[in-house]
This record gives structure tokens, C-alpha cells and sequence, in this order.
């Protein structure tokens, strides 16, 4: 049943990409960051109540567990990491095809193992080496191949913010594995998403609600289901590891399935070129990370 649960994950995951797509049309990108992130807080907080008041369902999957102030600044900390890869995400997202901005990030599991190796101190086996150099290989092939489209890899502002987002998301990825090896899921889940409208708000107020000339802000309902797509997301990949039969590997394996519902919105929805290439070359990266987490 777990398989279910990560594969649901997964459409949530890719959703949530094509949410944020159709809600920065025509749209600033900071107010869309902000009020989809106070949307998901707020599908989170019902939550936490209910936590707090029923106290005897401790140890139900969604239960919300008290946490000191050490955690919760443990927890801040996650919420300034995302917050950032989300800014230079959501930039990259409007400017840049669906296609290019989901295939770039689905190679995020590369970014992470190749941290754990520089910074953490962990050795990889022949399998994962494997993964790593054929995600990469078509990493590059994907770079080149957009260079018809008019987007440089080294030059496109854009795909430079993407390429920091990513970096950003793979840090993350990093510090979720110190935090899930010491607290609760769910606190991690709820507090980091209720730490996240306080993290955003200066920027909302600096580089957008105070500056000169600010781009009209025009509220969409996309943007409601986009936080709460995410928690979605995000509680269901929680659940599905809580089964003690599922396997890490695999689970994050299926979860990076996600590419292919933005993928297939930019087929039928936003009109994106080069889509047989851009198919092939993004089977070859989700291979790479395939071998890569099986080599797991």
C-alpha cells in the first residue's frame, strides 16, 4: 500500500509545479511565493490544533508533538533554507519552459549525494557512481540541447537562479536528513511550513510591496491549492515511510515520477518546443537517478 501513497506523493509533487506555473503568469513573483505559502500554513495549522487538544493521540500518523526551542530553531533554520531555494525557483519557473525548469530540478538527488560525499563524509558504491555520471552525462546533453531555444545554461539569469534553487533544494535535502534522524516528521512538516510566511514576509514587503513601479499583483485560484498541494505532497511521502515494509530507495525513486506531470502539462498546456528531445534526455537523467537510489 505504501507504493500507493508515494505515487500520489508524486502526482501532489508535480501538481504543485504546474500550479505554480499557471498562477506566475502574468503575475510578480513574490506575492505568488507569499500567499500560496500562507495557504499551506494555514491547511496546516487545523493540524496542530487538533494536536494540541487531543493530547491521547500521540503516536497517530498525524499527530503533532510538542518540541523544545532548540528544535524550533532547528526548524527556523529549515524554513530560511527553503524559503531561498523556493525565491530563486519560483523567478526561474516564470521565465523559463515547464519542461526545463522540472528536468533541471529532477536531477536534485544527484546534487544531495554528491554533498553527502564532499561534506558529510560518505562513501559511494559502484551503483551509485554509475547513477551520478549518467544523470550528469544527460545533465549536459539537456544543456545543450536548449541552447536551440535561445537558453544558455552559463549565461540565462534564469537558469542560474534555477541552477541555485536546486543546489539550495539538495541542501535542504541534506539538513532534512539531520533533522529526520532527531525529530518527529510531522513536527517538521507543520512548524517549517507555519515558519515559512514569517521568513518570506521581508521579502514580500522589500522587493515587492515597497518598490517603486511594483507589477500589479492579480490573485488567482491556483495559488490557494499550490501550499496546500505541497503539504500534500509532503504528508503523504511522510506516511509512506512510516510503513515499516517501504524502502527509501525506491520511494524516492517514485517520488522523482513528479517530472512527469509538468512534463506532460507542457506538452498539452503551455505549448513548449523541442519536446521529443527534451523526453528522451529527461528518461536518461530519471534513469541516472534510478540506478542512483537503488544503488542505495
Amino acid at each position: 500500500m505504501w507504493v500507493v501513497w508515494v505515487l500520489l506523493s508524486a502526482f501532489f509533487l508535480g501538481y504543485y509545479d504546474v500550479l505554480k506555473k499557471q498562477a506566475l503568469h502574468h503575475n510578480p513573483v513574490l506575492p505568488v511565493l507569499f500567499y500560496s505559502t500562507v495557504f499551506g500554513a494555514l491547511f496546516c495549522v487545523p493540524v496542530l490544533v487538533l494536536s494540541r487538544l487531543f493530547p491521547d493521540c500521540a503516536g497517530q500518523v498525524w499527530f503533532v508533538p510538542r518540541v523544545d526551542l532548540t528544535t524550533h530553531g532547528y526548524l527556523f533554520l529549515k524554513s530560511v533554507l527553503v524559503a531561498s531555494s523556493w525565491i530563486l525557483s519560483y523567478y526561474a519557473m516564470k521565465y523559463l519552459p515547464i519542461t526545463v525548469e522540472t528536468s533541471v530540478k529532477s536531477t536534485g538527488p544527484v546534487w544531495t549525494v554528491l554533498g553527502a560525499v564532499l561534506f558529510m563524509g560518505e562513501r559511494l558504491n559502484l551503483w551509485q557512481w554509475a547513477g551520478m555520471a549518467v544523470s550528469l552525462v544527460f545533465f549536459w546533453l539537456f544543456s545543450q540541447a536548449s541552447g536551440s531555444e535561445g537558453i544558455s545554461f552559463k549565461k540565462n539569469r534564469w537558469v542560474l537562479c534555477l541552477m541555485g534553487g536546486t543546489l539550495l533544494g539538495a541542501l535542504s535535502g541534506l539538513y532534512d536528513k539531520f533533522l529526520t534522524q532527531r525529530f518527529d516528521h510531522m513536527a517538521i512538516l507543520v512548524y517549517y511550513s507555519i515558519y515559512l510566511v514569517p521568513v518570506l514576509l521581508p521579502f514580500l514587503m522589500g522587493l515587492w510591496y515597497f518598490a517603486s513601479g511594483r507589477r500589479p499583483f492579480m490573485f488567482r485560484g491556483s495559488i490557494v491549492f499550490i501550499g496546500i498541494a505541497l503539504v500534500l505532497s509532503d504528508f503523504l511521502y511522510f506516511y509512506a515511510l512510516s510503513d515499516s515494509n517501504a524502502l527509501i530507495s525506491v520511494v524516492t525513486a517514485l517520488r522523482r515520477a513528479s517530472v512527469l506531470v509538468p512534463f506532460a502539462a507542457g506538452v498539452l498546456l503551455f505549448k513548449d518546443k523541442n519536446l521529443w528531445i527534451k523526453g528522451w534526455l529527461l528518461l536518461g537523467m530519471m534513469v541516472g537517478v534510478v540506478v542512483l537510489m537503488v544503488g542505495s
